[in-house]
């Protein structure tokens, strides 16, 4: 990819160094070029050259839908991108097209559909409500994200998963260091290999299996040589790490609620509206640094009067769609009215994230527990003092001090 071969005017390529914006703030670096215009040239601290950016919501569901826009295509490519240490993993589900894309995730579509995340529901809900006693039990001041937060969404995402309680911190710690970029990326690449060894015994272990948990789903697709056992283990780590990524949009949730207590009472006053409230909050909720997996284009192909040639990497990104001004008036306010809400918050296209309705889930029956059980809940500290990760591509507060 060489500008001598492009003939149009293009944009200035910008650095995205990919910062870790203060609290739930909305990335200045993505503002900026959101208001260059649609489409723009970045260049990301990993990888090598400059890449298109894709911003507006038609744009961005028109490339991640468009087969001329390739996931498989980015292997073997140094293509810029947020983290120098993430590396495409051949055949991992995030980085084929269909049909072997397709085919891979049909074998585990029973876990992530209504039926079966609502079948999650009652057990989830007895899980959080024990999580909840013991912050009552052990009493203010406590730490929000370490005792119920963090917990809860890892229990359910291993239930779905069928990780049983006793391997469940070993799974846990595994996905914290793939995630981050902080330790190198020899300390995430052995985590992962760890927790790909992991799934393999599991998954092996319940090929004569009739379980409804997504490692007896993809050991019953192994077993009749529907997918192999590599790929179903590279689809459980996937799974596993990205599912553990999008529930933490439930810690960003409450640092909003506690910050503005102005929407978690009327919350407490108007129960009903909270499905529509959790989704405007999944719009709002800057839940990412950057951007995750590029594509590449397979021709030339025209967005917005530009043309992104043949061989081309794209980087859309859902945090700027989610804030297109015509597709959502007034986007930087929280407007629990809001209707209809055609958020991308988990993607879009086929690789859209499966997690979606369990982080919603999620989301709803904390919001139900938290707010009706601890109507006091305040924070401890100023809002300025709770603490958000630092080196991981996926944002939120590593402690929520409250009390009540």
């Amino acid at each position: 990819m060489t500008e001598e071969t492009l003939t149009e005017t293009l944009p200035p390529v910008r650095y995205w160094p990919a910062p870790d914006p203060a609290g739930v703030g909305f990335d200045p670096v993505l503002a900026g070029l959101m208001a260059e215009g649609p489409v723009a040239r970045v260049e990301l601290p990993g990888g090598e050259g400059w890449a298109w950016l894709v911003t507006r919501m038609d744009d961005v569901r028109m490339v991640t839908d468009d087969p001329r826009f390739s996931r498989a295509a980015v292997m073997d490519r140094r293509v810029t991108k947020r983290s120098p240490h993430s590396v495409p993993t051949r055949d991992a589900v995030g980085f084929l097209d269909p049909p072997d894309h397709t085919r891979l995730r049909r074998s585990v579509a029973p876990a992530f559909t209504a039926r079966g995340v609502e079948r999650l529901r009652e057990s989830s809900r007895r899980m959080l409500d024990e999580l909840v006693d013991g912050l009552l039990r052990d009493g203010p001041p406590a730490d929000l994200t370490s005792a119920v937060l963090g917990p809860f969404p890892i229990a359910v995402l291993c239930e779905l998963m069928g990780v049983p309680p006793a391997d469940r911190p070993g799974v846990h710690a595994w996905t914290r260091l793939v995630l981050s970029s902080s330790p190198g990326s020899d300390v995430g690449e052995q985590a992962r290999e760890e927790m790909g060894a992991y799934f393999t015994e599991l998954i092996d272990a319940r090929v004569e299996g009739t379980g409804e948990d997504v490692a007896s789903l993809l050991g019953a697709a192994v077993g009749h040589r529907e997918v192999t056992l590599a790929e179903a283990v590279g689809l459980a780590v996937l799974l596993q790490t990205g599912g553990e990524a999008v529930t933490r949009t439930g810690e960003q949730m409450f640092h909003i609620l506690l910050t503005r207590p102005e929407l978690a009472e009327r919350l407490r006053r108007e129960p009903g509206i909270r499905p529509r409230a959790v989704a405007e909050l999944l719009r709002w909720i800057p839940h990412r640094n950057a951007v995750g997996l590029p594509r590449i284009a397979l021709e030339d192909v025209e967005i917005r009067g530009v043309r992104i040639r043949a061989g081309d990497a794209v980087h859309v990104s859902y945090l700027a769609a989610n804030r297109d001004p015509d597709v959502f008036p007034d986007p930087e306010s929280i407007d629990f009215s809001r209707s209809p809400n055609p958020h991308v918050a988990f993607g879009s296209g086929p690789h859209w994230c499966p997690g979606g309705r369990l982080a919603r889930l999620e989301s709803e029956l904390l919001v139900d527990a938290l707010l009706d059980r601890v109507p006091g809940l305040r924070l401890a500290v100023p809002a300025d003092q709770a603490p958000f990760r630092k080196g991981t591509s996926v944002r939120g507060p590593e402690a929520l001090p409250v009390t009540w």
